[in-house]
């Protein structure tokens, strides 16, 4: 019986799967069906009669080659073993396992795993003679991480520690040339690493011709998953083995291209067309996830992307709550607000289709102390939780020595940061300083020079016994030191997170209040329980693939999202707007954006005003609802974005010329109606901007680059 595709796809994917000779490019929007449509195109290749050992699937998991291929059996009625499948690596070692002496392997070759490599890394340190006696030279596993992003992201190292670890910049010398010694002692020992796979088939196909011309006639068909994750090599892999035509279907998302960080490139999916002439494209823009008021949002924000392939979502889901826009006075003020909000949504979603996202892990710090304090069980992905921490452990240590003095175990983690106190000589210390043996501890002084200052610097703080917020504000600066020579690879990231710390503990006037709630938590001892009745937090990226009935954002203003180095690279902003888009795409049912308009500035000890971010400011009005915080706590809607819904205001249309620039009318009374010049502009004073809402009789509110908002009268703007 054979399978019915009209009926069972959409327009658009019907068109995909029935594609018959030459590349072919699918351009699948979030929720749009893609699994289904490759599926699909793998049964109709069988059905039409292709061999299925002559279909290369290449995909990122093997569970998702799997899945697809068990899929497609079932429509079938029959597996599909003969398939290859599986990711770009399993490949290549099947193919370099065939030919491993056109490679110089005369042995063969072993692949190493994650402890063989950081074993490889500390044999080349010890060969190079290097970071003897200096405590804070890169760890092992972190100069294996530069050494695959410098191979991923096909630059130096030195390139890579400029751009993402500049803390390690006085390494560099030493770390280049450990990558050489690397590469040796991999190729004496015929060794290659997970990284080499890929560089060693490109060099197999490039250089051996009959080698790939023997897998262009075995393969008729390739088919690559999630092309927009892959890298530099992958892209010439996939070209190589098609000879740059053929039956090559490319599925994948241009806009949810966020892993630039582990050597994605965006445009491997934005150039296929130019490098596969004649690539015939299909767009997936019917979503089934999502409402049609998430999708208006969702594409306006992928409105003013630089480079990307057109399309807008829809679907028939419309009649959807609006997405909402909170301004919050603080960051403090925004946790309670979203945890009013989580409150209110379980109501209508069980909590575990409840999530929070943002962009980077400590920025949900504050919200964790808020539902440790009422009991409300949460799980977190792409981040741990910052009570496990290890440096704010550390940092609470110190005040727990300051209202408890008695604390061995707090003495210990504070005493393990001086060098050569082991946990036996520790024990002594602080046996020693509890009972008060100044001779003991005078002996101690003397060994170990770093102990003295930390003994004087822990005794004035009990003495003094400062506030919670002035106490971890001399606890950070004292420890920073220490916490750079403990986490030398990674510490500007935790010192990030100590001063969110500082930021929660400004709302508590005793520290043994503030030490008892970060403290409380409420673990669930079924893990399969957490699972199924906890919230989730997750930064954006652990998000993608993922879907839930409501979705918060936090954090919404500039140097948060995007983030600080972001907005100074042009390719880094646009790659911020796609995880803008894919943080909005999760949401099912509803979607909360929460922007403060201030945060907690460690160094000058108050609080200072951001300004929202830029994703949020280009949004059209007709797109969410805003809500501001007031001085009294309480949410309110402001007299501007008080406009009733228009008609059809949830459709595509409405969005589409809000955002477009076409003509519109405001949602005033009929005399204040006038033409709405949603577009560009420009000001003598200001420059350029983009026009985001007229304000009748004749005023229009703007954003002006490097400026914000602005509200203008019309006759001193001059329309592009």
């Amino acid at each position: 019986m054979q399978i019915d595709y009209k009926s069972e796809l959409n327009a658009a994917q019907y068109d995909a799967v029935m594609h018959d000779e030459g590349p072919l490019l699918v351009i699948a929007g979030a929720g749009s069906g893609k699994t289904r449509t490759v599926v699909y195109r793998l049964a109709r290749l069988v059905e039409q009669g292709v061999a299925p050992e002559s279909i290369l699937l290449l995909t990122f998991t093997r569970k998702a080659a799997g899945e697809m291929l068990f899929r497609a059996g079932g429509l079938l009625g029959y597996g599909l073993g003969g398939v290859s499948g599986g990711t770009f690596h399993s490949f290549a070692y099947g193919v370099l396992k065939r030919h491993h002496l056109l490679l110089g392997f005369e042995r063969g070759f072993s692949i190493t795993d994650r402890s063989d490599c950081t074993q490889l890394v500390a044999d080349a340190k010890s060969n190079l003679g290097l970071g003897k006696g200096d405590r804070s030279f890169p760890k092992k596993d972190t100069v294996l991480d530069i050494l695959s992003k410098s191979r991923n992201k096909e630059a130096n190292v030195g390139t890579i520690i400029q751009n993402e670890a500049f803390h390690l910049l006085p390494y560099v010398e030493d770390m280049e040339r450990m990558a050489v010694e690397y590469a040796r002692l991999k190729k004496e020992s015929c060794l290659l690493d997970y990284d080499d796979l890929l560089f060693e088939l490109e060099r197999l196909l490039r250089d051996e011709p009959d080698v790939a011309v023997s897998l262009r006639s075995r393969f008729s068909h390739i088919m690559v998953d999630e092309y927009q994750d892959t890298n530099r090599v992958q892209a010439r892999i996939v070209k190589l083995l098609t000879g740059g035509r053929g039956n090559v279907m490319a599925v994948g998302d241009d806009a949810q291209s966020i892993y630039a960080f582990r050597g994605a490139v965006v445009a491997n999916i934005l150039d296929f067309p130019s490098e596969f002439p004649g690539a015939k494209i299909v767009r997936l823009e019917r979503n089934y996830r999502s409402t049609q008021e998430v999708l208006d949002l969702a594409n306006a924000v992928l409105a003013n992307a630089q480079r990307k392939f057109e399309k807008r979502l829809y679907t028939e889901h419309t009649g959807g709550a609006m997405p909402e826009v909170v301004k919050t006075l603080s960051d403090q003020s925004q946790s309670r607000l979203v945890l009013e909000k989580i409150i209110e949504l379980n109501k209508r979603y069980e909590m575990h289709e409840i999530a929070v996202l943002f962009r980077a892990g400590y920025q949900s710090y504050s919200l964790e102390v808020q539902l440790n304090k009422l009991g409300i069980a949460f799980q977190k992905f792409g981040g741990i939780k910052f009570t496990e921490a290890a440096h704010v452990k550390d940092a609470l240590a110190f005040m727990r020595v300051q209202i408890n003095p008695a604390d061995s175990v707090a003495w210990k983690r504070v005493l393990g940061h001086i060098k050569g106190v082991g946990p036996k000589t520790a024990d002594k210390i602080v046996q020693a300083a509890i009972s008060g043996d100044g001779k003991a501890l005078g002996r101690f002084t003397k060994r170990f020079a770093e102990l003295m200052p930390m003994l004087e610097f822990l005794n004035q703080l009990r003495m003094d016994n400062p506030k919670p917020e002035a106490s971890l504000g001399r606890i950070i600066e004292f420890y920073t030191p220490l916490l750079m020579a403990a986490y030398p690879d990674d510490y500007p990231r935790r010192q990030q997170g100590l001063e969110q710390l500082e930021s929660i503990s400004a709302q508590y006037s005793e520290c043994d209040q503030f030490l008892a709630e970060i403290n409380l938590d409420n673990p669930m001892e079924d893990a399969e329980e957490i699972r199924k009745n906890a919230l989730v937090l997750s930064t954006i990226h652990s998000a993608k693939g993922l879907e839930w009935d409501a979705v918060l954002i936090l954090d919404l203003v500039e140097e948060r999202f995007p983030g600080r180095r972001a907005m100074q690279r042009p390719e880094d902003m646009e790659e911020e707007r796609r995880l803008m888009y894919v943080a909005a795409t999760r949401a099912r049912k509803f979607l909360g954006m929460y922007v403060p308009e201030s945060l907690y500035v460690r160094h000058l000890e108050r609080s200072e005003p951001v300004r929202p971010s830029p994703f949020v400011l280009e949004l059209p009005p007709l797109t969410y609802v805003e809500y501001k915080e007031g001085y009294g706590g309480r949410l309110q809607r402001p007299v501007q974005a008080q406009i009733d819904k228009p008609s059809g205001a949830g459709s595509m249309n409405a969005v589409s010329s809000a955002s477009s620039g076409n003509s519109s009318e405001s949602g005033g009374s009929g005399k204040d109606k006038a033409p709405v010049r949603l577009g560009f502009c420009h000001h003598k004073i200001y420059g350029r901007g983009k026009v985001l809402e007229y304000i009748p009789p004749d005023k229009y509110r703007v954003n002006f680059t490097g400026f914000g908002l602005k509200v203008i009268i019309g006759q001193y703007l001059e329309m592009e």
